[in-house]
Order: C-alpha cells, then sequence, then structure tokens
C-alpha cells in the first residue's frame, strides 16, 4: 500500500472517531498533541516549570518527544491517540506504520512517583485495541489485557485508564489486543516514572537518554511491513528508525550518563558502547542495588525487558553505540545470497553484462564494497549498509548510532556537534616501513587415524 492510500484510509478512520464521539465528550478530553516528524525533540516540562524549580530531569527520547498533560483536579491527564501513521525511518525511507498521536512509537509519558495519572485512549484504528502499562503496579482492570481485564477498545471509542504510579522506573506501553499484528505494525511507548525524592538507589544525572528497540519485515520497495512474520526480520530499529537516521547520544566531557532502553523484538540484544564502561542501574523491575552491579561494555537486553545503564563520559570523541549482532547493523538484507569469496570473476563480468548490462560482482572479496557502491535500489528501500563519517563509507545500517563526548559542550545542549577532530599522534596510521618475511613454524606431519570398532550389544554406548 502506497502512501497517499494509507493517508486516505488514516483520514477516513479519524472522521469516523469523531463522529462517534459526542461534542460533550470532546470537551472532557485533553486536547490531543500530535507530532509528525522524527527530530529528537528537546526535554518537555511543565509550563512556567524552569530550572532549579523542576521536579526532575526529563529524559531525552531518540528521534521522539514526551507528550504534555494537563492538570485537572489533582490529576495528570494525557491523552493518547491510537491510529494509522507514517513514518520517516531514514531520510528517504518511509513506512506505513500504526502508532500514537501521529508517531511511532507513540509519545514518551513521563510522571512523578505518587502521581494519580488519567490516560485517555481514542481509538482511531480500523480494528479494536487496548494498551496494557507493562511492569507497572496497578489495579487489575486497568492491566490493558482485552478479554481478559476489559473489554477492547472498539474502533472510534474512546477509553479511560486511571491508576497512580506506584514506583520509580523506565517502564513501556503497547497494545494487549491483536499484539501480533498491531506491535508488528509498531503500536508502543516508553513510560518513565522519576523519583519523588532522593532515592539511595536512583542516582541524579547530567543527561537521561531512552528509546525502544523494535523490528519489521519490510520487502525492497514497499511501504508496509510483513505482520505475520515471526523471526525472519530485516529492518532492525531504534524508535523506528535505522541508522543514518537514528539520532546521536551527545555528552559533556565529565557528565554521568543514564541510557534507558526497552526491547519489543522477537530477539535478544546485546548492546554495546565503544569507549566507556557503563554499570547495569536499572529494569523494569526496579533500580539495582548498588551491591549487584559490576561493570560492563555490553548489556543483552532480552524480549519484553527493559535496561537501564549508567556512565561518566570520560573520553572525547565519536564513539560507537550499536547491537552487537552484526546483522542487526544492516538494512534490508537478504539471507539467500551465496558467498563468493574467493571466486575468480575475471572474464566472466563482461560477458554477462552482454546479456544484462547492469549486472555487478558483489561479494568476491567481501561485502566491504556495498557500504560505497551506487547501486540501484528499489523505490523506498533502506541500503543495505550506509552513513559517511568523517573518513569515508561507516558501512552500518540498522540499530547503530553515536555517542559523542565533547568538552566545549554547554549543558543541556542536545545539538550535534561536528565530527571529533583526534588530536595529533592519537590516531592510527599507515605503516610505511618495509614488511617482515612472516616466519610460519612448519605443520606437524598428520598422525594416522585410529582404528575404530563399532560398538555392538544393548551395553554399548
Amino acid at each position: 500500500m502506497e502512501r497517499r492510500d494509507f493517508f486516505r484510509k488514516a483520514v477516513a478512520g479519524a472522521s469516523v472517531a469523531a463522529a462517534v464521539v459526542s461534542r460533550p465528550a470532546l470537551a472532557g478530553l485533553p486536547e490531543p498533541v500530535m507530532r509528525g516528524n522524527a527530530d529528537t525533540a528537546a526535554p518537555w516540562l511543565p509550563p512556567g516549570v524552569t530550572g532549579a524549580g523542576r521536579p526532575y530531569r526529563p529524559v531525552v527520547t531518540l528521534n521522539g518527544w514526551s507528550l504534555p498533560f494537563r492538570m485537572k483536579d489533582g490529576v495528570k491527564e494525557f491523552h493518547l491517540v491510537a491510529e494509522p501513521v507514517v513514518r520517516e525511518m531514514a531520510p528517504g525511507f518511509h513506512v506505513n506504520m500504526w502508532g500514537y498521536n501521529g508517531q511511532s512509537p507513540g509519545p514518551t509519558i513521563e510522571v512523578v512517583e505518587g502521581d494519580r495519572v488519567r490516560i485517555f485512549v481514542t481509538n482511531r484504528l480500523p480494528e479494536h485495541t487496548t494498551i496494557h502499562w507493562h511492569g507497572q503496579r496497578l489495579p487489575n482492570g486497568m492491566d490493558g489485557v482485552g478479554g481478559l481485564n476489559q473489554k477492547q477498545i472498539p474502533a472510534g471509542k474512546t477509553y479511560v485508564y486511571e491508576f497512580t504510579a506506584r514506583r520509580p522506573g523506565t517502564f513501556m506501553y503497547h497494545p494487549h489486543a491483536d499484539e501480533m499484528t498491531q506491535m508488528a505494525m509498531g503500536m508502543m511507548g516508553l513510560w518513565i516514572t522519576h523519583p519523588r525524592q532522593a532515592h539511595p538507589e536512583i542516582a541524579d544525572v547530567d543527561r537521561d537518554y531512552a528509546f525502544l528497540i523494535n523490528a519489521f519485515d519490510i520487502d525492497p520497495g514497499s511501504y508496509t511491513p510483513k505482520v505475520n512474520t515471526m523471526l525472519d526480520f530485516n529492518i532492525w530499529s531504534w524508535n523506528s528508525r535505522v541508522f543514518p537516521g537514528i539520532s546521536p547520544l551527545v555528552a559533556r566531557l565529565g557528565d554521568r550518563v543514564r541510557v534507558r532502553f526497552g526491547n519489543l523484538t522477537m530477539t535478544n540484544h546485546p548492546i554495546h558502547i565503544h569507549g566507556i564502561e557503563f554499570e547495569v542501574t536499572g529494569t523494569d523491575g526496579g533500580p539495582v542495588p548498588r551491591t549487584a552491579r559490576w561493570p560492563e561494555v555490553t548489556t543483552d537486553v532480552a524480549v519484553g525487558q527493559m535496561r537501564q545503564i549508567e556512565f561518566i563520559a570520560d573520553e572525547p570523541g565519536d564513539w560507537a553505540m550499536h547491537c552487537h549482532k552484526s546483522h542487526h547493523t544492516m538494512g534490508a538484507m537478504g539471507h539467500d545470497v551465496p558467498t563468493l569469496i574467493g571466486v575468480d570473476h575475471r572474464g566472466l563480468v563482461q560477458r554477462i553484462q552482454k546479456l544484462i548490462p547492469d549486472y555487478m560482482v558483489m561479494g568476491e572479496r567481501g561485502m566491504a564494497d556495498m557500504g560505497e557502491m551506487e547501486m540501484e535500489l528499489p523505490e523506498n528501500t533502506a541500503p543495505m549498509m550506509t552513513g559517511t563519517g568523517p573518513y569515508g563509507a561507516i558501512e552500518m545500517g540498522g540499530m547503530f548510532t553515536t555517542l559523542k563526548v565533547r568538552a566545549d559542550l554547554k549543558p543541556d545542549d542536545y545539538s550535534d556537534p561536528p565530527w571529533y577532530p583526534q588530536p595529533p599522534g592519537t590516531q592510527s596510521f599507515e605503516y610505511a616501513g618495509p614488511a617482515p618475511a612472516a616466519d610460519r613454524a612448519s605443520a606437524p606431519a598428520a598422525e594416522p587415524a585410529a582404528s575404530v570398532r563399532k560398538p555392538t550389544g544393548h551395553g554399548a554406548h
């Protein structure tokens, strides 16, 4: 389905929702705040709250934003709209998804421990839905499992969830109705509950980042994910973005940085950061006691889990941050491409090009050529390897971004700085001297194979 058809059906769904909800009911709803672009938004704070008067340090959602609320009779009211959206996953690569308030993932909800929270959920999808508040302690009837805790929210209807945010931590929200389809289409979002007062296991940080790990199966040239895929995904993303479309994490030299991420794919992801060590300081179950932490450079997050890591940004530079499963840092790759390393194509290419003028050799020297190859792709297809750095092709895609640490960055400045200039004498260089002769030991002679007697009888094992 192309974008114009997707938008046409989305507008039709919105008209149905507006027709079903009466004017008096609409007057009682908080106005839904919508957002269409994929930039990383500045931290959001309630009106009139600045500087030292803020009740918490807000998170920065990579390529996302935090949902504003209104106060009514001491309750924080939010309005989520479940609807079809079109997400730009990388420049020029657009995908038909389902999400909330114009985005996939939906906006991050930020509250403070002990807050009474009321969330209005309007369904503009073509089918029913619910929302499950993943990891929250709440009344059973607010847990959002369709058929078990509540009736599903019909298309065009608005339901209300209300509960108290009982414990601080990093959580998610996602549907628990036709979950296979709706989550495969991108329906998910982050929920952050900040501590109300100083907590012995929760440190103050200078920067607090958050994103969700998600994956899609999108055929080259198409616009809509295949929702019946169980394991064989080809688009690996953070907050429904792929490199080079994922924003960098920036930090001032010496900042204490927290990064929160949750996994809503069908496989685990070992998240690795270059240049620093970190500790896992929290999960969706709560803060990790200080006595149970240890230094890491990679942490594995399983399906349905949240992880919260913290580190001191004490090494300046542009440091890679990525999933350490190599095929998760690639774009729309095929799994049936034969390995041609070592195959001699000399004289063959010209003969094939007489029949297929656009034929290109791929893989006889490895796949690094793909990073710079100007190969024509179907419309709306993410390249397998892409992204350019100060020294050429980065040869990455999917779940990859950078941590940029700068001494001259101002506090609360989240703008993307230029590439890091390595000081003289601190970068690898080409050796120009004579190459030493290889000194290889002779291979030992093969020993004769031992005779093997086939076991017989019932006692053989």
